[in-house]
């Protein structure tokens, strides 16, 4: 075969950013400080928790909201999440970048840390088991001071490559360098805007917010609430967390995720809000998006079992057939 054969073959199948698995080991390591990302993280809700009230509008209010959704929806879990993690979706290279660097904008870190950060995660969380922090062992508030101000270290993690297009693409390497500075450009267009309290509520706040938010969406979303699937051989479920689909743009139903990765749609049953969802069908009806994927378009996984009697009614044919053969829990 080869060499650009392999690698196009290596592209489509390729799960996620890592190798070297067979002697990588999710369970022993470290949490350390996270020095860069904690002072970034102290510096920005203290900002909100002091400045908010002082500087509060109606103006500056509904702007926060517009804002948050905005970069929310279509940077982070469409742009960052159903493209470029899980390329669930295609769309000119352009739209890409657009959507990418609105992922940025929200302030939790760059394009290919943000890879990196989760594919780590989804790889040591699908193994028969995985280091303590990974598996939210701690309290709430332990989890939360973890998680914002730590990193783990493994003693022998995986290989990562981000892949062709995105560990080798310079505007994303530029964005993974620079992530906080964006925020100065948007802290400049908002105060000249709306004052000084737009910057303090589309800046402090909505950074602090969105940042609690993914912090709460994986806890929550990894420790409990209902799901139609079970991921065979995974010491961690995810779970689906109902209250919290509209603020994380769907990204909450984090069970039928873990089901079905590669789907750009993740609300899968009639009642489940998916707001991201509903942007790509936007994108896709005005001819900027193709190839949309969902479970009926995804080959059959064989380590997955449906737990509910509706769970079956959204996949493929090819899936239907080899789940017949297995009986719910």
């Amino acid at each position: 075969m080869s060499k650009s054969i392999q690698d196009a073959a290596e592209g489509a199948f390729k799960v996620n950013s890592l190798s070297n698995l067979e002697n990588a080991d999710p369970v022993a390591g470290r949490v350390v400080w996270d020095a860069p990302r904690s002072i970034w993280n102290t510096g920005i809700f203290l900002g909100a928790i002091i400045l908010a009230p002082i500087y509060f509008n109606i103006s500056a209010l509904f702007m926060f909201f517009v804002l948050t959704s905005v970069t929310l929806c279509a940077g982070h879990s469409v742009g960052f999440h159903r493209r470029l993690i899980h390329k669930s979706f295609d769309c000119p290279k352009w739209l890409e970048r657009v959507l990418v660097y609105m992922g940025t904008i929200v302030g939790m870190g760059g394009p290919i840390w943000t890879i990196k950060l989760h594919d780590s995660r989804d790889w040591a969380q699908r193994q028969p088991d995985c280091h303590a922090f990974l598996r939210h062992e701690h309290g709430f508030l332990k989890d939360g001071l973890l998680y914002l101000h730590g990193k783990l270290v493994l003693d022998a993690p995986p290989k990562f490559d981000a892949g062709k297009g995105i560990s080798d693409d310079w505007f994303y390497k530029f964005l993974d360098k620079t992530w906080m500075l964006h925020q100065l450009p948007l802290a400049g267009i908002l105060y000249a805007l709306g004052g000084m309290s737009w910057l303090v509520w589309g800046v402090f706040v909505r950074v602090a917010a969105c940042t609690t938010m993914h912090w709460a969406i994986s806890y929550f979303a990894h420790t409990r609430g209902p799901s139609d699937w079970k991921v065979e051989g995974a010491v961690i479920q995810a779970h689906n967390v109902p209250l919290l689909a509209i603020p994380t743009m769907g990204e909450s139903w984090h069970g039928n995720h873990h089901a079905f990765p590669s789907s750009a749609r993740h609300g899968l049953y009639p009642e489940q809000i998916d707001l991201g969802w509903y942007f790509i069908c936007l994108l896709k009806f005005v001819g900027l998006a193709r190839n949309v994927k969902t479970p009926k378009d995804l080959p059959a996984r064989n380590n997955i079992i449906p737990t509910s009697t509706r769970a079956m009614n959204i996949v493929s044919a090819e899936q239907l057939t080899q789940l017949e053969t297995r009986k719910l829990p």
